[in-house]
């Protein structure tokens, strides 16, 4: 059966998902997860949690799936420790230098890829597997047909989200709460600026961000179908009596091989949704009825009253099936076993019993007794016994082995695994080059390419792949002008739409372009795969020295920093590969799977520049990404030509200027200013993250 996993935010939560059926819970503890706003919980508490679990037959997955820096590394691999010294059974992980880390001083606890990964292809999951990793949640936003492809062939599990709050942007490519409120979803402390009023003129009126709730119910057997190992309840922020509902309705569906039934979808609806729920990506239905926003409604007291009954005061609604057995001899000591399901065999010993002096024992009255499980978290299933003729017993001496041979198996269910523990070494750091960062530029369109920008000789020009694709006049003129050119890669690029991409890189190798910058893992696999030599982009989340140490590993020539880091700790990462960082530009917000455009106002109108507007009246440029997708910049423009004594000390090799909105003439006045020739400054800059703290 696919494995149910349910989100537990704190202990009350990890009873109502255990008792309610789930086979799995998640939940992080310490400051190195996902959802850093909730209470979380202390070792005590997880230790404690863990055994709770494992006695129930429920696995634990701890989140570790942030963003960490050089400083917080040991102290995340003293966590991962405890985690695996406790049982954790897997710990889920976005930063690949985390997961290195994770390699190296816990060897033996399995690795899961978060869907921050944002992996959305084949692959990007045999990329995963190939770092170790035994299980990855794919994207959202990925179709059934896409999700069975992946399931079909893939070298590890996969697990799929079920149920609960969509991000509107492709997990782990979200920056709008970073570069708006610093505030990193990437760092466990979105502010959730989605859910948030936007509109199109000079009124923030609608709500374009903001996405009903997922919901998988009705499509339980086709996802068991397809393969796919586990499915995933969204909701740590959310509380017990949540948690017991939703866990509750999916659980009985799944072991009861159906669907949830209307009644239940309404209880569901009444708990927590959006105007609704949605299954629109997984259709390949995209559209405004995918949005929704939270309605202020009474709390449904009578139903969460009734969800309580199923955890609070020690219920034991879960019961583990177990065999138990008994050896009655005479003047031999009684003896007591109990086996689990998974094997686990305990026994203990009693009194002697004596000659019957009246009623004799029997072997129906022992395996009665056995039965009798009560109170615990045990079910028998079977219960055998051998009793010779003639011998007394008092049924306090059986049960009180009855009770001695659980508690054994208690013992030995919670018993943690015997795992290999090495210390955390950060390895050799290279020392940060001497020389200032070159100049590159990268273009969104081939209509910002000028002769004047050409002029300036930018030491590396981006191009994306289709726009070389189509305009193959522009990489030549580069490549006659002496400025090599590197491809693109689309951050978002499913299987379905490979094929698309192959022949626009093809192309582009036809051209004599040799190099490409990917900025997820299955672009970077892609990339490779078509004989390209790789750079990492920002969609990587490089935070930290043992992420570039497995950029190195992984064949790559340069990696981009994160531009959620400030300018001290981006000088303390080791530059195991030559370091560039985005030193102009509109940040990109957002890269969302649904046309914002196109629901606003019915028609593609992505070639144009459009307008976000917020309710401080912020202006955000929307535009069109490969495969209609929408990509939602900045209002403001990073400029830092005039700090350039900051930032020429970083040991970075290069300084990437990043132009979106700009006109051909813009591009080349702004390369031309960072090479300290010109005047040109914007009206309206920042500068970015790079001078304040991010949470």
């Amino acid at each position: 059966m696919m494995e149910l996993l349910a989100p537990a935010g704190s202990m009350e939560a990890v009873k109502a998902a255990v008792q309610n059926g789930a086979g799995a819970v998640y939940f992080g503890y310490g400051d190195f997860n996902a959802r850093r706003g909730a209470r979380n919980f202390t070792r005590e508490e997880a230790a404690a949690a863990v055994s709770y679990c494992h006695l129930r037959g429920c696995k634990v997955n701890l989140t570790l799936n942030t963003l960490l820096t050089d400083r917080e590394l040991p102290a995340a691999a003293e966590l991962a420790a405890h985690a695996s010294s406790i049982g954790v059974d897997a710990v889920i992980v976005q930063d690949l230098g985390v997961a290195r880390m994770l390699r190296q001083s816990v060897p033996d606890l399995p690795i899961h890829g978060s869907t921050q990964m944002t992996v959305h292809s084949l692959d990007g999951v045999k990329l995963c597997a190939d770092l170790g990793m035994t299980r990855v949640v794919l994207g959202r936003e990925l179709s059934r047909d896409q999700i069975a492809y992946i399931c079909q062939n893939a070298p590890i599990e996969i697990e799929v989200f079920g149920h609960g709050a969509l991000c509107m942007c492709w997990s782990g490519q979200c920056f709008f709460s970073s570069v708006i409120g610093g505030r990193s979803g990437n760092r466990g402390m979105c502010a959730q600026p989605c859910r948030l009023n936007y509109g199109w003129g000079s009124k923030a009126d609608e709500y374009p961000l903001s996405l009903k709730d997922l919901s998988l119910a009705g499509h339980l057997k086709a996802l068991q179908h397809m393969g796919v190992a586990c499915l995933k309840l969204e909701g740590r922020m959310k509380r017990p009596e949540y948690v017991a509902i939703v866990t509750g309705i999916y659980a009985r569906a799944l072991r009861e091989d159906r669907e949830p039934t209307a009644e239940e979808m309404d209880i569901l609806a009444r708990t927590f949704s959006r105007q609704g729920f949605t299954d629109g990506y997984y259709m390949g239905q995209k559209g405004r009825s995918m949005f929704g926003t939270r309605q202020e409604e009474k709390e449904p007291r009578e139903l969460y009253a009734q969800a309580r009954t199923t955890y609070e005061n020690s219920a034991e609604n879960r019961k583990e099936p177990v065999r138990m057995y008994a050896l009655i001899q005479a003047g031999r000591p009684a003896q007591a076993a109990a086996e689990d399901q998974e094997g686990r065999v305990v026994h203990v010993e009693g009194p002697v019993p004596e000659e019957a002096r009246n009623v004799p024992l029997t072997r129906e009255k022992v395996e009665s007794q056995l039965s009798r499980t009560g109170g615990t978290p045990f079910l028998c299933e079977k219960a055998a016994a051998r009793v010779e003729d003639n011998l007394s017993l008092p049924l306090s001496a059986l049960n009180d082995l009855r009770r001695r041979v659980l508690e054994e198996l208690v013992k030995e269910r919670q018993r943690p695994p015997q795992r290999r523990r090495e210390s955390f070494q950060p390895g050799v750091r290279y020392e940060n080059q001497a020389e200032p960062p070159v100049f590159t530029v990268s273009l969104r369109t081939a209509s910002q390419l000028s002769a004047e920008l050409l002029k300036l000789k930018p030491a590396l020009l981006y191009l994306p792949a289709d726009e070389g694709a189509a305009h193959p006049e522009a990489v030549k003129r580069c490549r006659q002008a002496g400025v090599p050119v590197a491809a693109v890669l689309p951050r978002i690029c499913t299987d379905r739409e490979l094929p698309q991409l192959e022949k626009e890189l093809a192309a582009l190798r036809e051209l004599g372009v040799e190099e490409a910058l990917a900025g997820t893992w299955g672009a970077v696999r892609q990339a490779q795969r078509m004989g390209f030599a790789v750079r990492g982009d920002y969609g990587l989340g490089v935070y930290n020295s043992q992420t570039m140490k497995e950029l190195k590993r992984l064949g790559l020539i340069s990696a981009t920093v994160s531009f959620e880091m400030k300018f001290p700790q981006i000088r303390d990462i080791s530059k195991t590969i030559p370091m560039e960082f985005i030193a102009y530009g509109r940040l990109p917000l957002m890269i969302t799977e649904n046309c914002i455009i196109h629901n606003h106002c019915g028609r593609h109108t992505c070639n144009n520049v459009n307008l976000l507007t917020d309710r401080k009246g912020e202006r955000f440029p929307v535009v069109k990404a490969w495969g209609c997708r929408n990509e939602i910049y900045n209002s403001k423009k990073i400029f830092l030509a005039d700090k350039r004594k900051d930032w020429q000390k970083l040991g970075l090799w290069g300084a990437r200027l990043m132009f979106t909105t700009e006109n051909a003439l813009e591009c080349a006045q702004v390369l031309e200013r960072y090479m300290n020739q010109g005047k040109y400054q914007p009206n309206d800059f920042t500068r970015g993250l790079y001078y304040r703290d991010v949470e």
